[in-house]
């Protein structure tokens, strides 16, 4: 079942225990989600919008502009099949950095957009986020080892997702954004969807997909 919702910004309504927060934006029925911590690491306290107001933020919806995820950028973009969402939506203190607990406790409103928006793809930015995708999305372990520079712009194979990390926007150096390009747009050329079509299974002539 597809979502109906024609919102952009918050299409699911959400009202977390905060008095100021950042909520999901963009195609409730997305392929691509892209998924980051919290408002005051990657942007929107100003405009409600995640991924904006920083210039990680900037260097990141110019690539996804350029692989067609974005078709506008700036402190409105206009998505193309993405939604943009953060695991804590509440903007934290100035300087301030969600506690394990506030995470805890805002994780069932990041669970509850992540199953309902049900995206092909999810694109994980930045150390937290990523870690939280593989420990809930993947069977694949995250180890202290594990280096953001080694998985950025790869891909991972998750329990009903294609997963791609993406390092800190901040922190990128000379060749991240041109590499994360390649993935996308190598990915996109590619059957990302893996859908079957089960429709001549049930009545009726609408088609069926399932993963």
């Amino acid at each position: 079942m597809r979502n109906v919702t024609d919102r952009t910004s918050n299409p699911f309504d959400f009202h977390p225990p905060c008095e100021r927060f950042v909520p999901g934006y963009g195609d409730a029925n997305a392929d691509f989600h892209v998924i980051g911590d919290h408002p005051g690491i990657h942007g929107g306290v100003d405009t409600g919008v995640p991924f904006t107001e920083t210039p990680g933020a900037e260097a990141l919806q110019s690539v996804l502009e350029a692989t067609g995820l974005l078709e506008t950028t700036g402190d409105r973009p206009t998505v193309n099949a993405t939604y943009l969402s953060y695991l804590h939506l509440c903007v934290p203190p100035a300087d301030g950095q969600p506690t394990d607990r506030e995470y805890t406790e805002l994780e069932p409103f990041f669970d509850a957009e992540l199953r309902a928006i049900a995206a092909h793809v999810l694109l994980p930015v930045g150390e937290r986020a990523t870690r939280h995708v593989f420990e809930t999305c993947t069977a694949r372990p995250w180890t202290p080892a594990t280096e953001m520079a080694d998985l950025h712009a790869t891909e991972i194979r998750g329990s009903g997702w294609l997963v791609v990390p993406i390092a800190e926007p901040a922190d990128w150096g000379p060749d991240d954004g041109d590499a994360l390009k390649t993935a996308l747009d190598r990915l996109q050329a590619t059957d990302f969807r893996r859908e079957s079509d089960l429709g001549r299974f049930i009545a009726g002539s609408d088609p069926y997909y399932v993963r």
